[in-house]
């Protein structure tokens, strides 16, 4: 899934969204499971048109897999964070706190792969301001800080009442890494591709450069 593009999360009879399991924007078909007798209230499911898995719901919610209708993880996510990310995943659902408070965590252990040191996020993006840091990714890690906080410590912000604004830590933590991470690794990799006497004569005009 294109990170950047919009995230369409799974949608109680929803006819298309992104699927829980292969997190493609795809055809959904549903269906409607009944207990013999007529005990209890009907499961329903959908299959997903691209990777054929069945999720189940109740009561318009997604009950199997347990996993939250948030975006997956970036596929260039640091494996060090990836474990918070998901932890935030699995119980946003039942504690958008709980997921924020995670989340306020993956950002700090992000830092040290953004060059900081890691200890204090407030800290951490001023750095990377002065290093000329798009207004944009700031923005962004602002947003993972001040929810995040507000998870930990009592804040103006309630997030039992306003849910969504935990629910876009995802979407911004993912950003982060797309705009960190993944961007210069694709241009990197394609600067390398460059004969290496044109990068040799790139690095001798750029060392011959006024400081």
């Amino acid at each position: 899934m294109p990170h950047m593009s919009k995230y369409y999360p799974p949608e109680f009879k929803a006819l298309n969204f992104h699927c829980i399991h292969c997190a493609v924007y795809a055809k959904q078909d549903w269906g409607t499971l009944y207990f013999s007798g007529g005990a209890g209230s009907p499961i329903a499911w959908n299959r997903c048109g691209h990777c054929g898995q069945l999720s189940f719901w109740h009561a318009q919610s997604m009950i199997i897999p347990a996993d939250s209708p948030v975006e997956p993880a970036h596929t260039d996510m640091p494996e060090e964070i990836r474990t918070e990310y998901d932890e935030a995943r699995s119980v946003f659902g039942r504690s958008p706190r709980a997921a924020a408070a995670l989340l306020r965590l993956a950002v700090q252990k992000l830092m040290p792969a953004l060059g900081q040191k890691g200890e204090n996020i407030n800290d951490d993006i001023k750095s990377l301001v002065a290093q000329g840091l798009p207004i944009e990714v700031q923005q962004a890690l602002d947003y993972c800080r001040v929810i995040g906080n507000n998870a930990v410590h009592p804040g103006e912000i309630d997030l039992s009442d306003t849910p969504e604004m935990a629910q876009n830590l995802f979407a911004m933590i993912n950003f982060i890494v797309e705009d960190r991470i993944s961007r210069p690794r694709r241009v990197q990799a394609l600067y390398d591709r460059l004969p290496e006497k044109a990068r040799e004569a790139i690095a001798k005009r750029d060392a011959s450069r006024p400081t």
